[in-house]
């Protein structure tokens, strides 16, 4: 990883969201939900929410980064997870803000594949590591990256909590 950051505005995550959401529409996708990884996926898979008229939206929870570029050996779901039968026969839209080993959205991928007609997923950013292949992708880099919602540290901090990066 080089010691470069990428850096994301507020205002350019609009401008990539938008451009995120036209490169789906383009490809004729209509997804029936978004599917959000959170927490960094909540605000993509809001835009794209407004962007694609989906209305449906739905969560999931999964931990994965414990620090600057450190993880867990692998992803967790945490509760409350999804009742799959909620997607079943769903076009569905894993929304995140990066693909970065693709362990996440594998997780999330393979948690979906036997219940839903169709699963695509649309990200910010995709790093050339990722072993998932996003059917959507804004920008790929190989740089950390300074996303707006995490770059601040926390107002509060929770006792027992993994520090975020």
């Amino acid at each position: 990883m080089s010691a470069e950051r990428e850096v994301l505005t507020w205002e350019l995550f609009g401008t990539a969201s938008r451009a995120l959401a036209q490169e789906i529409a383009d490809s004729g996708y209509r997804p029936d939900l978004i599917l959000s990884i959170a927490r960094g996926g909540l605000f993509v898979a809001g835009a794209l929410g407004y962007a694609l008229d989906v209305k449906n939206l739905h969560v999931m929870n999964v931990e994965f980064y414990t620090g600057v570029d450190q993880r867990l050996d692998m992803p967790v779901m945490l509760p409350p997870v999804p009742n799959a039968v909620d997607l079943s026969g769903a076009k569905v839209l894993v929304a995140d803000d990066v693909a970065d080993t693709g362990a996440t959205l594998k997780l999330v991928r393979d948690f979906c594949a036997d219940h839903v007609a169709d699963v695509r997923c649309a990200v910010v950013y995709e790093k050339p590591r990722s072993f998932v292949k996003c059917e959507y992708v804004w920008k790929h880099t190989d740089q950390w990256i300074n996303f707006p919602w995490s770059t601040e540290p926390p107002v509060v901090r929770r006792e027992n909590q993994v520090l975020d990066a």
